[in-house]
């Protein structure tokens, strides 16, 4: 089965730091704005993996669906959970999936409902679909149901469709709710994605689409990973000016990922933000090279954040109180979810808020 990180070569490449954009695009010509991931949610859409085009072993699928679901169950405690599935696929998903799980008949081939979903911004007081096109990570998977799964979604909701002009994946870029972007140019400034756009046009309708007004940049790490090196694996905003990333205690200058998490990290403290480092874990239950052990990848939902746990006790309790500290008064609740660790992702990555309207 390919894995999101099938495309990895192991020499480290140059990963030199771009710095801070200058945004020009407050509330923009279109005026939406896309609130906190932190912010009151009506529910959460994920996806239903099914393709065996992309989990040829039919067990490995089995155990990415029951994982999916054990999160969607989880969720759906605090808020409720729509799962996109073709109809198909919905006895076999009820199985797995509590009563308070709602399918929707939305085709899907894969899980990755923060790529291929939809972002909800509100222009006004209404609320619309901020379309980054999805195109499979630069071509790298197929996405004939994925690509059209957000536009599929805001027509059921009957939200009007707002392009922004790129294409790309929302777990490329964090946003912290109150004006700041954040993004690595390798999934973005990106032949497989924007060929033929500068960096700076790519920000431009960046910042519209989210309605903010500032755009850190890194360079991240090119064609080594299916994504490109989503941020969402290293860093997120958990309120203005405040920044929760995970990062391996023994940086190897061998590996082109935690040198450019070393840069991004260095990028955030040069803008004046606070950052808070979590040790990523060494004992944990899966130590392949390519397993992704990212807390980062977490979710915040109505009451509640939905973690990882990887089997390694210190670093898990060390997560576990980071994200008390960061999330006072939410209950929060660790998963074992190595199943999507094994193909390259994490929690944050299978999910999508809908704010409240």
């Amino acid at each position: 089965m390919r894995t999101r990180r099938d495309f990895i070569k192991l020499t480290a490449g140059g990963l030199a730091l771009t710095g801070i954009g200058s945004g020009t695009g407050a509330r923009a010509e279109q005026g939406l704005y896309v609130p906190p991931e932190e912010g009151p949610h009506e529910l959460t859409f994920m996806q239903w993996p099914n393709s065996r085009a992309v989990y040829r072993d039919k067990w490995w699928l089995a155990d990415v669906q029951a994982t999916i679901a054990n999160i969607a169950n989880t969720i759906a405690a605090f808020e409720p959970v729509v799962m996109l599935a073709d109809k198909r696929q919905h006895r076999a998903a009820r199985k797995l999936l509590s009563d308070q799980v709602e399918l929707w008949d939305i085709p899907t081939e894969d899980l990755w409902c923060r790529d291929s979903g939809p972002l909800t911004a509100f222009r006004g007081t209404e609320r619309v679909l901020s379309h980054v096109q999805f195109n499979g990570w630069g071509g790298k998977q197929n996405d004939r149901n994925d690509a059209r799964v957000a536009e599929r979604v805001a027509d059921a909701l009957g939200f009007d469709v707002v392009p922004s002009g790129v294409i790309g994946e929302y777990g490329g870029v964090e946003h912290d709710g109150h004006g700041l972007l954040l993004a690595h140019e390798s999934s973005w400034v990106n032949s497989n994605r924007n060929p033929g756009q500068s960096r700076q046009q790519i920000e431009a309708s960046l910042l519209a689409a989210y309605g903010a007004e500032r755009m850190i940049w890194a360079e991240g790490v090119y064609d080594q990973d299916i994504t490109d090196y989503h941020i969402d694996s290293l860093a997120r905003f958990t309120g203005a000016g405040r920044v929760l990333a995970n990062m391996p205690i023994q940086i190897d200058p061998d590996d082109p990922f935690h040198l450019a998490a070393q840069d991004t990290l260095a990028a955030l403290r040069r803008a004046g933000l606070s950052v808070d480092v979590i040790p990523e874990p060494i004992q944990r239950r899966v130590q392949s090279f390519d397993f992704v052990a990212s807390y980062a990848n977490y979710y915040v939902c109505n009451g509640a954040v939905v973690m990882a746990q990887f089997g390694d006790v210190d670093t898990d309790q060390e997560a576990r109180q980071a994200m008390a500290r960061h999330y006072p008064g939410r209950e929060i609740v660790a998963l074992n979810v190595d199943a999507l660790g094994e193909i390259g992702g994490g929690i944050h990555c299978a999910t999508q808020q809908l704010p409240a309207a």
